[in-house]
């Protein structure tokens, strides 16, 4: 049987993915108490509530996140983001990932994940700075050679150490989706599985939170 590996940060109430950015508030809307007003004896549900920004977990930037007239959650394209032939490209211990480790790589039609090793800061300061991303470079590279899209276990696909976005300004412009914190890529083998990462399809929205998995071929 084929072997599922999930590759997302889990969430919940307060819990922080990006500094400045505010964590989702998890709350009811209906709780199982009051909702057994409305139903027969025995028969109760919960109707959870969440305020939060796209931003949140691990999530997907589409085209409009960063272009106004680009693709949205909505209207993205579902073949740009599951069932993707995934490859791993490992940059653990470097500060960045270069266009050296993708020289000789058949990315075109696949998902690139950047494995990195940050993932294991998830949750602590440590995450929120000095994390290792995609050079300038190394995103043109991917954009020229049509990745269906790529993924990072980091907090960013781009240094944050300025104002400048150059991977999501070039992988977005190329209608490239990006899945940023991603988790467990070390578990995977560098190629010889399916990626799939779906957010919801809320019109007018850029960025989402997903499952992100691989299956592993069998």
């Amino acid at each position: 049987m084929a072997r599922i590996v999930d590759l997302t940060h889990p969430f919940g109430d307060g819990t922080i993915t990006y500094p400045g950015l505010p964590g989702p508030v998890v709350s009811e809307h209906l709780s199982r108490e009051a909702s057994r007003e409305r139903y027969a004896p025995g028969t109760e549900f919960l109707i959870g509530r969440i305020d939060m920004v796209g931003n949140t977990g691990t999530y997907l930037d589409t085209p409009f996140h960063r272009y106004p007239d680009g693709t949205d959650l909505a209207t993205t394209p579902l073949e740009r983001m599951v069932e993707l032939d995934g490859l791993v490209v490992d940059a653990t211990g470097r500060p960045s990932a270069d266009v050296d480790l993708f020289e000789g790589v058949g990315v075109a039609g696949r998902a690139v994940l950047v494995r990195t090793g940050w993932s294991r800061n998830w949750g602590t300061e440590a995450y929120l700075s000095g994390h290792p991303f995609l050079t300038a470079a190394a995103a043109e590279l991917l954009a020229a050679r049509h990745a269906a899209l790529v993924g990072i276990d980091s907090l960013n696909i781009d240094s944050t150490e300025t104002g400048e976005r150059p991977a999501h300004s070039m992988l977005l412009a190329a209608a490239i989706p990006i899945v940023e914190h991603l988790t467990g890529l070390e578990e995977l083998p560098p190629e010889g599985f399916r990626f799939s990462a779906a957010p919801a399809p809320v019109a007018g929205f850029g960025t989402f939170p997903v499952r992100a998995y691989a299956v592993l071929d069998a």
